[in-house]
Protein backbone atom coordinates (compact mmCIF):
# COMPACT_ATOMS: atom_id res chain seq x y z
CA UNK A 1 0.00 0.00 0.00
CA UNK A 2 1.53 3.35 -0.98
CA UNK A 3 2.37 5.75 1.81
CA UNK A 4 0.34 8.86 2.34
CA UNK A 5 3.51 10.89 2.18
CA UNK A 6 4.15 9.91 -1.43
CA UNK A 7 2.97 12.37 -4.06
CA UNK A 8 0.95 11.10 -7.03
CA UNK A 9 2.62 11.59 -10.43
CA UNK A 10 1.63 14.79 -12.14
CA UNK A 11 2.99 17.37 -14.50
CA UNK A 12 4.69 20.40 -12.94
CA UNK A 13 2.14 22.79 -14.48
CA UNK A 14 -0.70 21.05 -12.62
CA UNK A 15 0.76 21.37 -9.10
CA UNK A 16 -0.60 23.94 -6.69
CA UNK A 17 1.75 25.67 -4.23
CA UNK A 18 1.53 24.62 -0.61
CA UNK A 19 -0.19 27.40 1.35
CA UNK A 20 0.09 25.94 4.86
CA UNK A 21 2.30 27.29 7.66
CA UNK A 22 6.05 26.70 7.22
CA UNK A 23 8.01 25.25 10.12
CA UNK A 24 10.58 27.50 11.81
CA UNK A 25 14.21 26.48 11.90
CA UNK A 26 14.02 25.91 15.65
CA UNK A 27 11.04 23.67 15.40
CA UNK A 28 12.62 21.84 12.47
CA UNK A 29 15.83 21.18 14.34
CA UNK A 30 13.93 20.12 17.44
CA UNK A 31 11.76 17.72 15.48
CA UNK A 32 14.81 16.36 13.68
CA UNK A 33 16.57 15.87 16.94
CA UNK A 34 13.63 14.20 18.61
CA UNK A 35 12.87 11.85 15.71
CA UNK A 36 15.83 11.16 13.47
CA UNK A 37 13.78 9.07 11.06
CA UNK A 38 11.31 11.89 10.27
CA UNK A 39 11.37 13.26 6.75
CA UNK A 40 10.84 16.86 5.72
CA UNK A 41 8.03 17.15 3.19
CA UNK A 42 8.71 19.15 0.03
CA UNK A 43 6.73 22.30 -0.57
CA UNK A 44 5.19 21.01 -3.83
CA UNK A 45 3.78 17.84 -2.24
CA UNK A 46 0.11 18.36 -3.05
CA UNK A 47 -2.57 16.46 -4.95
CA UNK A 48 -2.69 17.39 -8.64
CA UNK A 49 -5.82 19.03 -9.99
CA UNK A 50 -6.85 17.80 -13.41
CA UNK A 51 -9.03 19.77 -15.78
CA UNK A 52 -12.20 17.99 -16.99
CA UNK A 53 -11.41 15.95 -20.05
CA UNK A 54 -13.11 16.87 -23.30
CA UNK A 55 -14.15 13.24 -23.88
CA UNK A 56 -16.47 13.36 -20.85
CA UNK A 57 -18.25 16.38 -22.31
CA UNK A 58 -18.54 14.73 -25.72
CA UNK A 59 -19.95 11.57 -24.15
CA UNK A 60 -22.52 13.63 -22.25
CA UNK A 61 -23.55 15.49 -25.39
CA UNK A 62 -23.76 12.25 -27.38
CA UNK A 63 -25.93 10.64 -24.69
CA UNK A 64 -28.24 13.64 -24.61
CA UNK A 65 -28.55 13.69 -28.40
CA UNK A 66 -29.24 9.96 -28.43
CA UNK A 67 -31.98 10.26 -25.82
CA UNK A 68 -33.62 13.17 -27.57
CA UNK A 69 -33.37 11.48 -30.97
CA UNK A 70 -34.98 8.31 -29.64
CA UNK A 71 -37.77 10.36 -28.07
CA UNK A 72 -38.45 12.24 -31.30
CA UNK A 73 -38.39 9.04 -33.38
CA UNK A 74 -40.82 7.44 -30.94
CA UNK A 75 -43.17 10.41 -31.17
CA UNK A 76 -42.94 10.30 -34.97
CA UNK A 77 -43.83 6.61 -35.10
CA UNK A 78 -46.70 7.09 -32.63
CA UNK A 79 -48.01 9.92 -34.80
CA UNK A 80 -47.90 7.68 -37.89
CA UNK A 81 -49.75 4.88 -36.10
CA UNK A 82 -52.34 7.37 -34.82
CA UNK A 83 -52.82 8.71 -38.37
CA UNK A 84 -53.27 5.17 -39.66
CA UNK A 85 -55.84 4.47 -36.96
CA UNK A 86 -57.78 7.68 -37.64
CA UNK A 87 -57.63 7.76 -41.44
CA UNK A 88 -56.66 4.34 -42.85
CA UNK A 89 -58.43 4.89 -46.17
CA UNK A 90 -56.08 7.73 -47.05
CA UNK A 91 -52.88 5.84 -46.24
CA UNK A 92 -53.62 2.28 -47.38
CA UNK A 93 -52.89 1.62 -51.06
CA UNK A 94 -55.56 -1.11 -51.30
CA UNK A 95 -58.75 -2.10 -49.52
CA UNK A 96 -58.26 -4.70 -46.76
CA UNK A 97 -61.12 -6.77 -48.18
CA UNK A 98 -59.86 -6.69 -51.79
CA UNK A 99 -58.97 -10.31 -52.62
CA UNK A 100 -57.05 -11.00 -55.84
CA UNK A 101 -56.66 -14.65 -56.76
CA UNK A 102 -53.90 -13.93 -59.27
CA UNK A 103 -51.72 -12.30 -56.58
CA UNK A 104 -51.91 -14.89 -53.79
CA UNK A 105 -48.71 -15.17 -51.69
CA UNK A 106 -46.83 -12.65 -53.81
CA UNK A 107 -43.47 -11.62 -52.35
CA UNK A 108 -42.76 -7.98 -51.40
CA UNK A 109 -42.19 -5.82 -54.45
CA UNK A 110 -42.96 -2.44 -55.98
CA UNK A 111 -46.68 -3.12 -56.45
CA UNK A 112 -47.12 -4.68 -53.01
CA UNK A 113 -44.42 -3.31 -50.74
CA UNK A 114 -45.00 -5.91 -48.01
CA UNK A 115 -46.38 -8.69 -50.20
CA UNK A 116 -49.79 -10.36 -50.18
CA UNK A 117 -51.36 -13.02 -47.97
CA UNK A 118 -53.02 -16.34 -48.74
CA UNK A 119 -56.17 -14.57 -49.98
CA UNK A 120 -54.36 -12.09 -52.24
CA UNK A 121 -54.83 -9.14 -49.86
CA UNK A 122 -52.14 -6.49 -49.52
CA UNK A 123 -50.27 -6.95 -46.23
CA UNK A 124 -49.43 -3.25 -45.90
CA UNK A 125 -53.10 -2.33 -46.20
CA UNK A 126 -54.01 -4.94 -43.59
CA UNK A 127 -51.42 -3.53 -41.18
CA UNK A 128 -52.63 0.04 -41.69
CA UNK A 129 -56.28 -0.88 -41.16
CA UNK A 130 -55.39 -3.12 -38.22
CA UNK A 131 -53.77 -0.21 -36.39
CA UNK A 132 -57.22 1.11 -35.43
CA UNK A 133 -58.18 -2.13 -33.67
CA UNK A 134 -54.88 -2.33 -31.82
CA UNK A 135 -55.00 1.31 -30.68
CA UNK A 136 -58.61 0.98 -29.56
CA UNK A 137 -57.71 -2.06 -27.49
CA UNK A 138 -54.74 -0.26 -25.89
CA UNK A 139 -56.47 3.02 -25.08
CA UNK A 140 -59.84 1.76 -23.91
CA UNK A 141 -58.35 -1.11 -21.90
CA UNK A 142 -56.20 1.38 -20.03
CA UNK A 143 -59.27 3.58 -19.54
CA UNK A 144 -61.27 0.71 -18.00
CA UNK A 145 -58.47 -0.70 -15.86
CA UNK A 146 -57.04 2.67 -14.89
CA UNK A 147 -60.43 4.12 -13.97
CA UNK A 148 -61.33 1.22 -11.68
CA UNK A 149 -57.83 0.99 -10.24
CA UNK A 150 -57.64 4.71 -9.44
CA UNK A 151 -61.06 4.60 -7.77
CA UNK A 152 -60.17 1.58 -5.63
CA UNK A 153 -56.75 3.03 -4.75
CA UNK A 154 -58.15 6.39 -3.69
CA UNK A 155 -60.79 4.78 -1.47
CA UNK A 156 -58.40 2.28 0.09
CA UNK A 157 -55.63 4.79 0.74
CA UNK A 158 -57.78 7.63 2.07
CA UNK A 159 -60.35 5.74 4.16
CA UNK A 160 -57.86 3.20 5.52
CA UNK A 161 -58.56 0.65 8.24
CA UNK A 162 -61.36 -1.75 7.29
CA UNK A 163 -61.86 -0.46 3.77
CA UNK A 164 -58.14 -0.63 3.05
CA UNK A 165 -57.89 -4.16 4.43
CA UNK A 166 -60.85 -5.46 2.42
CA UNK A 167 -59.77 -3.82 -0.86
CA UNK A 168 -56.16 -4.95 -0.60
CA UNK A 169 -57.11 -8.54 0.28
CA UNK A 170 -59.30 -8.61 -2.83
CA UNK A 171 -56.43 -7.20 -4.87
CA UNK A 172 -54.08 -9.84 -3.48
CA UNK A 173 -56.47 -12.60 -4.54
CA UNK A 174 -56.84 -10.85 -7.89
CA UNK A 175 -53.08 -10.84 -8.41
CA UNK A 176 -52.74 -14.49 -7.40
CA UNK A 177 -54.01 -15.47 -10.85
CA UNK A 178 -51.50 -14.83 -13.69
CA UNK A 179 -52.67 -11.86 -15.80
CA UNK A 180 -52.53 -13.68 -19.13
CA UNK A 181 -54.43 -16.67 -17.75
CA UNK A 182 -57.08 -14.40 -16.24
CA UNK A 183 -57.48 -12.53 -19.54
CA UNK A 184 -57.89 -15.83 -21.39
CA UNK A 185 -60.53 -16.98 -18.89
CA UNK A 186 -62.53 -13.75 -19.16
CA UNK A 187 -62.24 -13.60 -22.97
CA UNK A 188 -63.29 -17.26 -23.28
CA UNK A 189 -66.29 -16.74 -21.02
CA UNK A 190 -67.45 -13.62 -22.86
CA UNK A 191 -66.62 -14.64 -26.44
CA UNK A 192 -64.33 -13.14 -29.10
CA UNK A 193 -65.11 -9.50 -29.92
CA UNK A 194 -63.52 -6.09 -29.62
CA UNK A 195 -65.60 -5.04 -26.60
CA UNK A 196 -64.96 -8.29 -24.74
CA UNK A 197 -61.23 -8.05 -25.42
CA UNK A 198 -61.12 -4.52 -24.00
CA UNK A 199 -63.09 -5.63 -20.94
CA UNK A 200 -60.88 -8.67 -20.31
CA UNK A 201 -57.63 -6.69 -20.53
CA UNK A 202 -59.06 -3.85 -18.42
CA UNK A 203 -60.08 -6.25 -15.66
CA UNK A 204 -56.61 -7.80 -15.61
CA UNK A 205 -54.83 -4.43 -15.23
CA UNK A 206 -56.89 -3.13 -12.28
CA UNK A 207 -54.58 -4.39 -9.46
CA UNK A 208 -51.52 -2.62 -10.87
CA UNK A 209 -53.14 0.81 -10.77
CA UNK A 210 -54.81 0.18 -7.42
CA UNK A 211 -51.53 -0.56 -5.63
CA UNK A 212 -49.70 2.42 -7.10
CA UNK A 213 -52.50 4.91 -6.32
CA UNK A 214 -52.97 3.54 -2.80
CA UNK A 215 -49.27 3.98 -2.07
CA UNK A 216 -49.34 7.57 -3.30
CA UNK A 217 -52.44 8.41 -1.24
CA UNK A 218 -50.92 6.93 1.93
CA UNK A 219 -47.90 9.21 1.56
CA UNK A 220 -49.99 12.32 0.84
CA UNK A 221 -52.97 12.15 3.20
CA UNK A 222 -50.93 13.10 6.31
CA UNK A 223 -49.25 16.12 4.82
CA UNK A 224 -49.88 19.58 6.31
CA UNK A 225 -51.92 20.96 3.42
CA UNK A 226 -54.35 18.03 3.70
CA UNK A 227 -54.73 18.61 7.45
CA UNK A 228 -55.28 22.32 6.76
CA UNK A 229 -58.01 21.54 4.22
CA UNK A 230 -59.65 19.17 6.69
CA UNK A 231 -59.50 21.77 9.49
CA UNK A 232 -61.38 24.39 7.45
CA UNK A 233 -64.23 21.98 6.84
CA UNK A 234 -63.48 20.67 3.35
CA UNK A 235 -65.45 17.50 2.59
CA UNK A 236 -63.75 14.16 2.00
CA UNK A 237 -64.67 14.26 -1.67
CA UNK A 238 -63.22 17.75 -1.99
CA UNK A 239 -59.97 16.69 -0.33
CA UNK A 240 -59.66 13.71 -2.66
CA UNK A 241 -60.46 15.65 -5.82
CA UNK A 242 -58.70 18.95 -5.10
CA UNK A 243 -55.71 18.03 -2.97
CA UNK A 244 -54.81 14.33 -3.15
CA UNK A 245 -55.65 13.31 -6.72
CA UNK A 246 -53.56 16.09 -8.40
CA UNK A 247 -50.48 14.99 -6.42
CA UNK A 248 -50.94 11.42 -7.67
CA UNK A 249 -51.20 12.47 -11.31
CA UNK A 250 -47.52 12.25 -12.32
CA UNK A 251 -46.76 8.58 -11.49
CA UNK A 252 -50.24 7.47 -12.54
CA UNK A 253 -49.94 9.22 -15.92
CA UNK A 254 -46.62 7.51 -16.59
CA UNK A 255 -48.09 4.15 -15.56
CA UNK A 256 -51.09 4.68 -17.84
CA UNK A 257 -48.79 5.50 -20.76
CA UNK A 258 -46.76 2.33 -20.27
CA UNK A 259 -49.98 0.36 -19.76
CA UNK A 260 -51.08 1.13 -23.32
CA UNK A 261 -48.21 -0.94 -24.70
CA UNK A 262 -48.94 -3.78 -22.28
CA UNK A 263 -52.62 -3.77 -23.30
CA UNK A 264 -51.75 -3.84 -27.02
CA UNK A 265 -49.41 -6.78 -26.45
CA UNK A 266 -52.01 -8.71 -24.46
CA UNK A 267 -54.70 -7.93 -27.05
CA UNK A 268 -52.41 -9.27 -29.78
CA UNK A 269 -51.86 -12.42 -27.72
CA UNK A 270 -55.62 -12.96 -27.33
CA UNK A 271 -56.15 -12.41 -31.06
CA UNK A 272 -53.34 -14.83 -31.82
CA UNK A 273 -55.20 -17.45 -29.77
CA UNK A 274 -58.46 -16.69 -31.57
CA UNK A 275 -60.04 -14.96 -28.54
CA UNK A 276 -59.66 -11.34 -29.66
CA UNK A 277 -60.92 -9.33 -32.60
CA UNK A 278 -62.27 -11.53 -35.40
CA UNK A 279 -63.51 -9.23 -38.16
CA UNK A 280 -62.99 -8.52 -41.84
CA UNK A 281 -60.36 -5.99 -40.79
CA UNK A 282 -58.34 -7.94 -38.20
CA UNK A 283 -55.89 -6.48 -35.76
CA UNK A 284 -52.17 -7.20 -35.81
CA UNK A 285 -52.40 -10.20 -33.49
CA UNK A 286 -54.86 -11.99 -35.75
CA UNK A 287 -52.60 -11.31 -38.74
CA UNK A 288 -49.89 -13.24 -36.91
CA UNK A 289 -52.07 -16.29 -36.44
CA UNK A 290 -53.20 -16.17 -40.07
CA UNK A 291 -49.63 -16.27 -41.37
CA UNK A 292 -48.13 -18.88 -39.03
CA UNK A 293 -49.16 -21.70 -41.39
CA UNK A 294 -47.25 -20.07 -44.27
CA UNK A 295 -43.95 -19.24 -42.55
CA UNK A 296 -41.94 -21.54 -44.80
CA UNK A 297 -43.37 -20.20 -48.07
CA UNK A 298 -44.54 -16.67 -47.20
CA UNK A 299 -42.59 -15.35 -44.22
CA UNK A 300 -43.77 -11.76 -44.78
CA UNK A 301 -47.38 -12.45 -43.71
CA UNK A 302 -46.40 -12.81 -40.03
CA UNK A 303 -43.07 -10.97 -39.99
CA UNK A 304 -44.28 -7.48 -40.82
CA UNK A 305 -47.26 -7.46 -38.38
CA UNK A 306 -44.87 -8.72 -35.71
CA UNK A 307 -42.43 -5.91 -36.49
CA UNK A 308 -45.30 -3.41 -36.31
CA UNK A 309 -46.27 -4.64 -32.83
CA UNK A 310 -42.64 -4.60 -31.63
CA UNK A 311 -41.90 -1.11 -32.94
CA UNK A 312 -45.11 0.28 -31.43
CA UNK A 313 -44.29 -1.20 -28.03
CA UNK A 314 -40.75 0.16 -28.14
CA UNK A 315 -42.02 3.62 -29.10
CA UNK A 316 -44.56 3.63 -26.25
CA UNK A 317 -41.95 2.50 -23.72
CA UNK A 318 -39.45 5.15 -24.83
CA UNK A 319 -42.12 7.84 -24.72
CA UNK A 320 -43.22 6.72 -21.25
CA UNK A 321 -39.63 6.71 -20.01
CA UNK A 322 -39.04 10.24 -21.28
CA UNK A 323 -42.32 11.34 -19.75
CA UNK A 324 -41.25 9.93 -16.41
CA UNK A 325 -37.95 11.79 -16.68
CA UNK A 326 -39.73 15.05 -17.38
CA UNK A 327 -42.09 14.66 -14.43
CA UNK A 328 -39.47 13.48 -11.93
CA UNK A 329 -37.36 16.42 -10.67
CA UNK A 330 -34.45 14.13 -9.73
CA UNK A 331 -34.24 12.60 -13.20
CA UNK A 332 -34.65 16.03 -14.76
CA UNK A 333 -31.70 17.36 -12.76
CA UNK A 334 -29.52 14.47 -13.90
Amino acid sequence: MPSLLEASPARPSQLQPFSGPQPTPASSSHSSASSPSAKVLPVALVRPVYAPRESFRLEGIAGWVGREASAWLSCLWLALVAAAALWPQGLAPFSPTDMRVAEILRAPGWEHLLGTDQFGRDVLSLIIHGARQSMLIGLFSVGVGGGLGILFGLCAGYLGRGVDAVVMRLIDMWMAIPPTLLAIIVATALGPSLFHTILAIGVVSVPRYTRVVRGQVLSIRRRPFVDAARSVGTSHLGILVRHIAPHCASPVLVLLTLGVGHAILMGSALSFLGLGVVEERPDWGYLLTEGRSYLTVAWWISTFPGLAITSLLVAINVFGDRLRGRMNPRDRAV
